[in-house]
C-alpha cells in the first residue's frame, strides 16, 4: 500500500548544519540523502514534537531521516540521518 505523505513532503529541502556535519561523519552526501528521501517507505512522529522520522534505506541498509516542517517558510528541514546500525 502506498504511503499517503503530508503536504510538507513536496516542499523544498533545507539542510541543517547538523545534518551537513553528519554527512561527513557518516559517509553520505546530499545526492544520496535526497535519494534516501525519494525512496522513503513510511513516516512517524519523532520523540521531539513537530519532527518526523522517515524510514528509508541507503547502501542496502535501513536508515532513518529526521525532518522538521517549517510551515512559515514551507520548507522541509532535514535535521539528521543515520543508519539503524549506528
Amino acid at each position: 500500500m502506498a504511503v499517503s505523505w503530508p503536504a510538507w513532503w513536496e516542499w523544498d529541502l533545507e539542510l541543517s548544519s547538523h545534518v551537513l556535519k553528519r554527512m561527513e561523519d557518516r559517509g553520505f552526501n546530499e545526492v544520496e540523502l535526497r535519494d534516501m528521501l525519494e525512496r522513503g517507505r513510511d513516516y512517524r512522529p519523532d520523540v521531539i514534537e513537530g519532527r518526523w522520522v522517515i524510514t528509508t534505506s541507503h547502501a542496502h541498509l535501513a536508515w532513518e531521516v529526521i525532518v522538521e516542517p517549517d510551515y512559515g517558510e514551507q520548507r522541509l528541514v532535514v535535521v539528521t540521518a543515520y543508519g539503524l546500525g549506528d
